[in-house]
Parts: structure tokens; C-alpha cells; sequence
């Protein structure tokens, strides 16, 4: 990149922005570490990507994601898909989406819902729209609450189903860090499940809810369809998260592990609802102690151009976006993300629960 295009992308906010200062003051926990933690060239052998692989350094990436209340990542066992996943007849993702109208907001006589969109939902894949809470905390793009929207994002998932039928999904849900099994792959599938996001646990007819038995995980997007970069970018990135974390003595696990196996599914719980919530509670400080991630790869969830891009999910609820991360970014995301809690301003496109008052890393309950 030459010295003429690095000025400009430092003044229009590209490449060597730091948002640093403006996100301590919105309360988001921020590490001041180098995000490139080896030399330029790279002298400790990371993996590189091919020189065809041209990234967008100009563009403000901060604000580049939008927001949700809910995203659900179905299992597909798949680490590439069609185009529009939403648009691939029979599939989990096609009746969620077909569902989710009758899920959405009494929009006013102006055309618009309580979020203030107007016309069609495009939330699945980040698509047109305007939520109100466009501005972020303190008026700060893409850092967001996500109680501030009721969009429910859709994706699909490398992981393939804990169910012994074939025909029923397990799907992840952030930023409420749960897994919901056995959700059949149907019209009336996708209702419960929908259902179940939107009232308590214990009401989800023939779904089975549990905490994500991981410390963290962390989501690739692979989407060879949409954008060829991220098919590039996921595997390597994989690898070398899985290298960064088992050096950190972390388990890292490519496929979710049966979460029968940690213990009975919230619906079975008999307790009051304050119980239940109390219940959640200490099951997500329970597996935030353990150490062990999960890494999948999914489906397109905006900003290609910014390839790799990369989500850190955590029990605390928080969801870290990244953009342009190459392996030589990944341990700093190791240790400051996922180990430490805070993140690394100039990879940041946002995300969910970041603004944490009084706390100084986004581990704090």
C-alpha cells in the first residue's frame, strides 16, 4: 500500500485509525497492544494470504456491522452455501425467514416498525434498513446494545447436528449464548424456535435449550459464494486460532460437543422463572472458567470486502466483530480478546454489549 493511500485511509478512518479514545469514553474495555504482533514481513512463519487477496484498507470499518437483538447460526455440517441462504428452498434458514413476519415489531401508518425500518426485513444477512439504534452508545457506531433491536439475524454453521434425526437442527443463539436442539427442519420448526427466542425457555414445545457448553466462540466467515477472500481467510484463520489457543493450554473443538452431556436442557428446570434466570446465570460463569472454545465457520455476515472477518462470542453476553484479520493478528485476539477481555480498536467493526460502565474487561459480570 502505498505512502499516498495510507494518509488517506488514516484520514477518512481506514487503515491505522484508532478508535481507541473515543471507545474508553463510550466504556468499552480497549487493549492499547500491537495488533501485529511480529515483524513486517512476517519472521515466526505465520501463513500467509495469496497477493490476490485485495482487502478494503480505506473504508471506516468501525460501524460496518449492524445491529441485532438475536443471530442464529444453523447447523449445516457445510462450510459454504448458497448465495442467499435464506432463498435455498427446504432449509432451515429459507422458514425462518418465511416465519419471522409474523415475529416482527406492529409497524406504524407510516411503514415502519418500533426499530424504525421501513419496507422489507432484510436483517438475516445485514441487508438495507435503518435500526434505531444505528448510532451505537454515546452516539458511537457499531458498538450497540442488544436490547435496542428485535432483529434476528440468520446464518448458517459448519457445525452439523447433535440429533441423532437428521432432519432436526442445532442452532446457536447470541448474544443469549444458548443452543437449541432438536428444531425441525420446517415451517412449524422454525415457529418454535422463533417462539421460544421471544418467551421462556421452559415454553419451547419439543425444544430442547442449553447454555453453550465453551469459554468462547469464535466464528469464521468461509462464504466461498458471496466472496472468495472469506473461503480464503477462514481455513487459515482456523488454524491458527487453534494453533494461538492450545498454546494458551485452551481445548478448541471445530464441532459442537453434545450439550446433553453437561447436563438436562433449561426446559426441565421446575424452579420460578427468578430461578431460572438465577440457573442461566451460573451455568454461563460455570463454562466461562473451562477453557475451551468452539471455532465454526458460516455463512455471509457482511462486509466481505473487509476479509477475514471474524466474531468473538462470550457468556457475558458480548459479541466482537473484526475485520482485515490475517494470522498475524491472531495471537494479540487470543490475548487481548478472548483471554483479556478487551478489544483492539483498529480491527473493531463493532458489536453487541461492549459498552461495560465500571468494568474493565467485557469477562466482568
Amino acid at each position: 500500500m502505498s505512502t499516498l493511500r495510507k494518509l488517506k485511509a488514516y484520514i477518512v478512518g481506514g487503515v491505522g485509525a484508532d478508535h481507541g479514545s473515543e471507545l474508553k469514553a463510550a466504556d468499552v474495555p480497549v487493549s492499547d497492544a500491537d495488533c501485529r504482533g511480529c515483524a513486517n514481513p512476517c519472521d515466526e512463519g505465520h501463513d500467509e494470504y495469496p497477493s490476490r487477496f485485495d482487502v478494503d484498507m480505506e473504508t471506516e470499518m468501525l460501524g460496518s456491522m449492524k445491529p441485532y437483538a438475536t443471530q442464529v447460526v444453523i447447523s449445516t455440517g457445510k462450510s459454504d452455501w448458497e448465495r442467499e441462504v435464506t432463498d435455498a428452498s427446504g432449509t432451515l434458514a429459507a422458514y425462518i425467514d418465511s416465519a419471522r413476519g409474523e415475529f416482527k415489531p406492529p409497524k406504524d401508518k407510516g411503514g415502519k416498525d418500533a426499530n424504525g425500518k421501513g419496507g422489507k426485513d432484510a436483517a438475516a444477512n445485514g441487508k438495507g434498513g435503518k435500526d434505531a439504534a444505528s448510532n451505537g452508545a454515546g452516539g458511537l457506531p457499531g458498538v450497540y446494545k442488544s436490547t435496542e433491536s428485535s432483529k434476528v439475524t440468520i446464518l448458517n454453521g459448519s457445525h452439523k447436528t447433535v440429533c441423532d434425526d437428521a432432519t432436526r437442527e442445532t442452532v446457536l443463539v447470541f448474544p443469549q449464548y444458548k443452543v437449541v436442539t432438536s428444531v425441525e427442519r420446517s415451517e412449524e420448526g422454525a415457529k418454535k424456535l422463533l417462539h421460544s427466542l421471544k418467551a421462556d425457555a421452559r415454553e419451547s414445545d419439543a425444544l430442547k435449550t442449553y447454555v453453550l457448553p465453551y469459554s468462547s466462540v469464535i466464528m469464521l466467515c468461509s462464504h466461498k459464494r458471496r466472496d472468495n477472500r472469506c473461503a480464503i481467510a477462514a481455513p487459515k484463520l482456523e488454524q491458527t486460532f487453534t494453533a494461538a489457543l492450545e498454546h494458551e493450554g485452551w481445548e478448541v473443538h471445530t464441532q459442537i460437543e453434545d450439550p446433553s452431556l453437561s447436563g438436562p436442557p433449561l426446559e426441565e428446570f421446575t424452579g420460578s422463572d427468578e430461578r431460572l434466570r438465577a440457573e442461566v446465570e451460573k451455568r454461563l460463569k460455570d463454562v466461562a472458567e473451562q477453557k475451551r472454545v468452539l471455532i465454526i465457520r458460516n455463512s455471509h455476515m457482511g462486509g466481505h470486502k473487509f476479509a477475514g472477518n471474524v466474531i468473538i462470542n462470550s457468556p457475558q453476553g458480548a459479541c466482537v466483530w473484526y475485520g482485515r484479520v490475517t494470522p498475524h493478528e491472531v495471537d494479540a485476539i487470543v490475548k487481548e480478546t478472548i483471554l483479556g477481555g478487551k478489544v483492539l480498536p483498529p480491527l473493531l467493526r463493532g458489536g453487541l454489549n461492549l459498552s461495560r460502565p465500571g468494568h474493565a474487561s467485557l469477562h466482568d459480570w
